[in-house]
């Protein structure tokens, strides 16, 4: 949240320059950030520890960690410093978060100007709007640990990948997680029927089909609509709205940002705008039915994942005739195994009749998805050795 950060979550200006002042407060704006200002400093005021030096404000006493009328040097959560500013602020105390930000930075003397006042990075607009933007932004929402991010995808046509990803956000949220639900597939049934929440109020993904740039993630978790203690994301019954790939990748980017645990149900094609959720994810758990055809349509399925995604495991659903257990499953697919699911006699009718799966927690599936929660969350990692 944007009260979490120290200083209130408003970054810090120091600035005489009018055009890039309008610039810096452009950003912010887009951001989501209203921001401290303060037209450039007089070095004295920067003697640390200092007792009766001349404040920013102008009044005389003793600076409260550099103050800056309201907010600090020391506790600003970020500091934007006009390349024009630099030499007012040599003085100050050395601390992270400091960056130079000026419009004509090819004077090889900016490096310098840069390392005198311990600023993180270089910028120069316009090149490193979106960049600035996106610090900004973290700095408002209180940027922390990103969710773990679990995508799930079948290996062959019915292998219950759906069903998995359901049941794993489910239990996730059960044990206490932040939770979102991302449905990755237009042709699907839509995530919010598996959970009973068809008509419940809320964004679903054509909504973000007109977003550019970064979503904010406290916006968009509040705006989804909430199922079973976990938030959903999913299509929704109306005609097929094609959402641009970049439009994804900000949504995506916003749900991780909020910490927790993300779930996102996969196609089985890899196309540009699965490529883009593939590429934020932390495991991708591949849905395998116990039997040799599926094993062979999930080798082509595996072979496009792993173009984009960093780590992909086997869930083994039921087992193979003539004794192909599933560690021999995961062999032939070349990938670690996750676990074993069970066939789950009375699952399928339960889910027609209303009932989301993994809300029995004494089932095959919830003990399941519970193990695998446990060894994720537990994981110095974030992800199940």
């Amino acid at each position: 949240m944007a009260g979490s950060a120290p200083g209130g979550g408003r970054p810090l200006i120091i600035t005489e320059d009018p055009l890039l002042l309008d610039d810096l407060l452009r950003l912010c704006a887009a951001a989501g950030a209203e921001p401290h200002v303060h037209h450039g400093l007089p070095e004295r005021a920067w003697a640390a520890g200092a007792d009766g030096v001349e404040t920013a404000d102008g009044t005389a006493g003793p600076p409260e960690g550099g103050a800056v009328g309201s907010v600090g040097w020391e506790t600003a959560p970020l500091v934007l410093v006009g390349d024009d500013a630099a030499r007012r602020v040599r003085g100050a105390p050395r601390r992270a978060g400091v960056f130079l930000v000026g419009r004509e930075l090819d004077d090889p003397q900016v490096w310098q100007r840069a390392v005198e006042i311990g600023a993180e990075e270089v910028l120069r607009l316009p090149d490193a709007e979106s960049l600035l933007v996106d610090r900004i932004a973290d700095v408002v929402e209180g940027a922390g640990r990103p969710a773990l991010t679990v995508g799930v995808i079948g290996g062959s046509g019915g292998a219950g990948a759906s069903t998995l990803a359901c049941a794993l956000a489910l239990r996730a949220a059960h044990a206490g997680e932040r939770t979102i639900l991302i449905d990755g597939d237009p042709l699907g049934g839509g995530m919010d029927v598996l959970l009973g929440g068809e008509s419940a109020e809320g964004l679903r993904w054509p909504d973000f089909a007109a977003s550019r740039g970064r979503v904010g993630a406290g916006a968009l978790e509040e705006s989804l609509p909430e199922l079973h203690a976990l938030r959903v994301l999913s299509w929704d019954r109306g005609d097929r709205v094609v959402v641009p790939p970049a439009a994804i990748r900000s949504v995506v980017a916003a749900a991780r940002r909020r910490g927790g645990v993300v779930v996102v149900d996969l196609p089985r094609r890899v196309d540009e705008a699965v490529a883009e959720v593939l590429a934020q994810l932390d495991l991708v758990l591949m849905v395998v039915p116990g039997e040799l055809r599926s094993v062979a349509a999930a080798g082509r399925v595996a072979a496009g994942v792993r173009m984009v995604a960093r780590d992909v495991r086997v869930v083994v659903r039921g087992r193979c005739p003539g004794g192909l257990d599933p560690e021999a499953v995961a062999g032939l697919l070349g990938a670690p195994l996750a676990g074993e699911v069970p066939v789950e006699v009375g699952l399928p009718g339960r889910v027609a009749e209303g009932e989301p799966p993994g809300v029995q927690g004494r089932s095959a599936l919830a003990r399941f998805c519970d193990g695998f929660w446990q060894r994720a969350l537990g994981s110095a990692q974030g992800v199940p050795a």
